[in-house]
């Protein structure tokens, strides 16, 4: 049975730009109705379509490595701070580690537990990427084949996979992964520019955690990132303000027409500091930073809606911060009912006060408590 349709006032982002009224909705969003008279519009919370994190490794104590329901509880977390929808992404690993990820995946996958962000898919995060470009990640590292993807997309679909273009025959895969709806992105990578453009031409889609894990911006011997700058659409960027410099933020803006935000969020998000599991590895988490005992960054403790207000505290007016939190991730996805508010759309909504704090959030009209 169909519940009842809520109607919320506030604020509301369409695709039309801001309008000042009411949303009506159950599962899906049935109407949007603008109210010029509807009280003080300054008074009124912010509505955004949900946030879709397309890069996410745990939450709440828990890593997705773990299998059986972390994915369900790393899916309520993110709920609670405006995540509608996401990724469940692993780590690199041997194949059986894999496999026991995304067994626990499938079942969060085929069906959303109730208070839980949508579990979208898979991010298969390595094992295919460079020995020299780890970061985070154990020495696990493999030259993938077809076959491998192939079997691991059987068990739980793979929508992003993060590879090394200059890694044995990988770019010759990039085809036919793309063939499979896998959209491919360059990470974890020691390869140069040209490698870069070359993957680009060859059908891949963006970049994994645009400026970590890959080789940079020098004008001599320009590496993966800037080929991201120089000819991308898409690229998924960490605006904790940690992994990426706010300036080298900015250049990204002007450069990417489509950069989109994500987490990278460990088993540290919403806990305190502490040492977490991240994979096979161990992670400590002091104030805002996630790192291995070596001091290096190892994902984050970032929620979507701090990076909301870290972009518009970088100067992105709220509609801007909130197309690359929600808009874009799905475009990139090719979901066209979900990251926007528009009739008939997924009914995935993030209410705000002043502050840009979540005060109500719903998942397909499910409202999600936040404490």
């Amino acid at each position: 049975m169909t519940a009842a349709p809520r109607t919320l006032q506030g604020r509301i982002l369409t695709e039309r730009g801001w309008v000042r009224g009411e949303i009506e909705f159950d599962r899906r969003v049935r109407a949007i109705r603008a109210d010029a008279h509807g009280g003080d519009g300054d008074e009124l919370p912010w509505i955004l379509p949900g946030f879709i994190d397309l890069h996410v490794h745990g939450g709440a104590g828990v890593d997705l490595m773990e299998g059986g329901d972390a994915a369900d509880t790393i899916a309520r977390t993110h709920a609670r701070h405006g995540t509608t929808a996401l990724l469940g992404t692993t780590m690199t690993a041997h194949e059986d580690e894999i496999v026991h990820a995304l067994r626990g995946l499938a079942a969060a996958i085929a069906e959303r537990r109730p208070g839980a962000a949508r579990v979208l898919g898979v991010h298969l995060e390595g094992p295919y990427i460079s020995p020299q470009r780890l970061g985070a990640q154990p020495p696990l590292t493999v030259e993938a084949t077809l076959e491998q993807v192939q079997r691991l997309h059987a068990l739980a679909p793979i929508r992003v996979l993060t590879l090394a273009p200059e890694i044995g025959r990988h770019q010759a895969l990039i085809a036919p992964l793309s063939a499979m709806g896998i959209r491919v992105q360059l990470g974890h990578s020691a390869g140069s520019y040209d490698d870069g453009v070359a993957a680009l031409q060859a059908g891949a889609a963006g970049f994994t955690h645009l400026f970590n894990g890959m080789t940079g911006v020098d004008h001599y011997r320009p590496g993966i990132a800037t080929a991201a700058l120089a000819h991308a659409q898409y690229a998924e960027l960490i605006p904790d303000l940690q992994h990426v410099h706010p300036g080298a933020i900015r250049a990204a803006l002007r450069a990417i027409p489509r950069l989109y935000c994500v987490t990278d969020a460990t088993a540290a998000t919403d806990m305190p500091d502490g040492e977490y599991a991240l994979g096979s590895q161990r992670v400590h988490k002091h104030q805002c930073c996630v790192r291995l005992a070596t001091g290096s960054l190892a994902g984050s403790a970032l929620t979507m809606d701090q990076a909301l207000r870290n972009l518009v505290a970088l100067g992105l007016d709220l509609a801007d911060a909130s197309q690359r939190l929600s808009r874009y991730p799905a475009d990139y996805l090719g979901l066209h009912d979900r990251g926007r508010l528009q009739p008939e759309a997924c009914a995935d909504l993030v209410v705000l006060d002043a502050q840009l704090q979540p005060r109500q959030v719903y998942v397909e009209g499910e409202a999600i408590a936040l404490d």
